[in-house]
């Protein structure tokens, strides 16, 4: 497996990524600034987080595999159409005018420096109880807490 190091707190927060679930003929990608990367059971894991209103939760539930991917920033337009508009309104790989490339069984973009194949290994939904106040008024006053999404890194293909 290709190795990828990084500045792992700026990776999602600042540069942010995409997020991919589905098959080439029918997938759903976003924006995602939430992640994390680390070790779970003994594998190299990648974790992302998706509120159930959003288009690509359906995606994530229903298949096996997602992909995280990473841009230049030159692409910061493209990531934001992929992160303000809905893929059940409009069609956001026409959109957003990045380049769909199939990858085994799921979907990235030829224009990502890197993408981390996942395998879904385990989800959990957010518990409201358990997130701390200021959290709930900022993020969760008008629609329910994300869902976790644990995936197993199974290859890395960088540019």
């Amino acid at each position: 497996m290709a190795q990828f190091t990084t500045d792992i707190f700026a990776q999602f927060n600042q540069k942010w990524a995409l997020l991919c679930a589905g098959t080439k003929e029918k997938h759903n990608t976003m924006t995602i600034s939430w992640g994390g990367m680390g070790t779970l059971w003994g594998k190299p894991v990648v974790t992302v987080y998706v509120k159930p209103c959003r288009y690509t939760y359906g995606f994530m539930n229903d298949n096996e595999y997602f992909t995280v991917s990473f841009y230049p920033e030159e692409y910061k337009k493209a990531m934001a159409v992929m992160g303000t508009k809905s893929g059940r309104d409009i069609n956001k790989d026409e959109v957003s005018g990045l380049t769909v490339k199939p990858v085994g069984q799921v979907v990235t973009y030829e224009e990502a420096e890197v993408t981390i194949i996942c395998r879904k290994i385990y989800w959990q939904d957010l518990v409201r109880d358990n997130i701390p106040e200021e959290a709930v008024e900022r993020f969760y006053m008008t629609e329910e807490p994300h869902r976790m999404f644990v995936g197993e890194v199974v290859e890395i293909i960088k540019k």
